[in-house]
């Protein structure tokens, strides 16, 4: 059994991490922000260690970059970058749906996807809304929950790794829209439905259409 400071060293990294994590995906850190090791375990009353810790983590989830000599700053996406991180997620979940369509691959029903479906209504109701605090977190939540219903926690990691990106880029620029409503996708419950049918095809539908949105709103932004 590990030493019992590697376990409060380790619950302090992970506390860290998320709640760093939280902030930069809630658009309060925000691109191109920089801070050190000292100012975060100041504002946090915690050691430079399990924060040294946690931040490496986040520039691994591509949340952050490192400088050696400046600490560390929150990453900043151009719309190039957008746009990549939506084709390749557009690809990930393709094949999540085509490996789930075989025999075997999906449970169309049960309480995992009784949960999935509650993740979406309550996305699908906070982005009606225009509650990107409630939204971004469901989102996240239910994306990771419905494609590791495919049974490959490894593809469903990375996907959840480019949608935490894409919200990083995606979260300034809709906090200066006055009227949300237009942007923000609602389908969540609708692609529940779909699958719940066994409905492969019109779920890949939906979040081709979904993509297709988020590339003409991403060629609107300033460059």
């Amino acid at each position: 059994m590990p030493a019992s400071g590697a376990v409060t060293r380790n619950t302090l990294r992970q506390q860290i991490a998320d709640a760093l994590r939280d902030e930069v995906l809630a658009g309060r850190m925000r691109p191109g922000e920089e801070f050190t090791v000292k100012q975060i375990a100041e504002q946090y009353g915690v050691s430079a260690t399990p924060v040294r810790e946690a931040l490496v983590d986040l520039c691994a989830q591509g949340l952050l970059d490192s400088d050696q000599h400046r600490g560390f700053r929150v990453r900043v996406f151009t719309v190039e970058d957008y746009k990549g991180i939506v084709e390749a997620r557009a690809l990930v979940v393709d094949g999540i749906f085509r490996r789930a369509a075989l025999p075997g691959n999906f449970e169309a029903q049960g309480p995992a996807l009784v949960s999935v479906r509650r993740r979406g209504e309550e996305a699908a109701r906070a982005a009606r809304g225009g509650d990107l605090n409630i939204l971004v977190g469901y989102d996240l939540r239910f994306w990771r929950e419905l494609c590791a219903l495919a049974g490959n926690t490894y593809i469903s990691d990375f996907l959840h790794r480019l949608r935490m990106q894409s919200w990083v880029f995606a979260v300034p620029h809709l906090r200066g829209h006055s009227d949300l409503s237009d942007w923000l996708w609602t389908g969540h419950d609708e692609v529940v439905s779909a699958l719940a049918l066994g409905d492969f095809e019109a779920a890949r539908v939906l979040i081709g259409a979904y993509n297709e949105e988020s590339l003409v709103w991403a060629e609107r932004l300033p460059r």
